[in-house]
């Protein structure tokens, strides 16, 4: 069995927490936790998305995304919108104030991805961003895999 900090999960772990700290105090100078920071991150690159495709993208329960949709549209960040074909669906999207926000947030955070790749041999981070890529599709199929057939 691997050493124990070792491990791939504590590895994993043990990097987020040396690398959020540079990120969290980003997102508290402007007033956002790290959900709703992914939410927006989301939104400022793609308009609109229904709402479970944004639970699934940001790794957030939908029910823990109810809240932080609803935090994020009382700051008047976002905005909700019902689908006209389908009232299922409802779309999310960042509203000008949000859209503003975002081009005083990303720089600050581009700065810190800027320090941590120069931290490391460009080769080695290209490798780690692939194996990571290829442990997560690895993970996923097996998963795909262990789903049972509805047919």
């Amino acid at each position: 069995m691997q050493n124990f900090s070792r491990s791939l999960p504590m590895m994993l772990y043990s990097t987020l927490h040396a690398v959020m700290p540079r990120f969290r105090r980003i997102f508290k100078k402007f007033g956002l936790t790290e959900q709703q920071w992914r939410v927006l991150r989301v939104l400022w690159e793609i308009d609109r998305m229904p709402f479970q495709e944004l639970a699934n993208i940001t790794l957030i329960p939908a029910p823990s995304l109810v809240g932080v949709i609803d935090r994020l549209g009382n700051n008047g960040l976002v905005e909700r919108q019902r689908s006209e074909t389908d009232r299922r669906v409802v779309y999310i999207q960042a509203t000008s104030i949000g859209q503003e926000l975002g081009e005083k947030v990303r720089p600050e955070v581009v700065r810190v991805y800027d320090e941590l790749q120069a931290s490391v041999d460009p080769l080695i981070w290209k490798h780690l961003v692939d194996g990571m890529d290829k442990i997560i599709a690895t993970c996923e199929g097996d998963s795909a895999r262990r789903q049972p057939d509805n047919h």
